[in-house]
């Protein structure tokens, strides 16, 4: 079974499971996640089974810098060695500015867990799959419709697998 797991941050919810409704990218996510669970996948196919996978939802907790490190190596293209922490940064107001940006996973890890909004949401990770989307329904998307091909036999994983000379 696939892990995926889905950070949505609900600052001023009281309810655990209610979202903060100024993030509706992260409430559209969440709903995708939960009716591939418990609908057919894809919707448009009535005889296809539900995905199955773990959905872990996080609020209130800001990725740690290790999750940070790995989040970015998914995002990251192949072979590139430097991670581009603004992919990761939203551009809210209350964000730093280009010249301003944190530079390490640490950093970010900081400044999430003081301001929030300085993330993109949604964040939705298979960290079986090795896959991740930040800030974009469509991302979430793709890594559904990964599982649904890993499912039906259409794909096999490569995490793990050695790259590089080997591959």
């Amino acid at each position: 079974m696939a892990c995926v797991s889905l950070i949505i941050v609900c600052m001023y919810a009281t309810n655990p499971n209610s979202h903060n409704p100024s993030s509706p990218a992260s409430v559209r996510a969440l709903a995708m996640l939960r009716s591939a669970l418990s609908a057919p996948y894809p919707p448009d196919k009535q005889d296809a089974p539900p995905l199955q996978f773990n959905l872990e939802i996080v609020e209130r907790t800001p990725p740690t810098p290790d999750q940070i490190k790995t989040i970015m190596s998914y995002l990251q293209p192949k072979g590139s060695e430097n991670p581009q922490y603004s992919a990761i940064l939203s551009a809210h107001a209350s964000a730093p500015g280009l010249s301003e940006q944190p530079q390490t996973a640490a950093a970010i890890s900081n400044l999430v867990a003081r301001n929030p909004k300085a993330l993109k949401w949604p964040l939705v990770v298979d960290w079986h799959g090795g896959r991740a989307s930040v800030g974009d329904v469509d991302g979430v998307k793709a890594i559904l419709e990964a599982l649904r091909q890993r499912r039906d036999g259409g794909v096999e994983d490569d995490v793990n697998r050695p790259t590089g000379w080997f591959s």
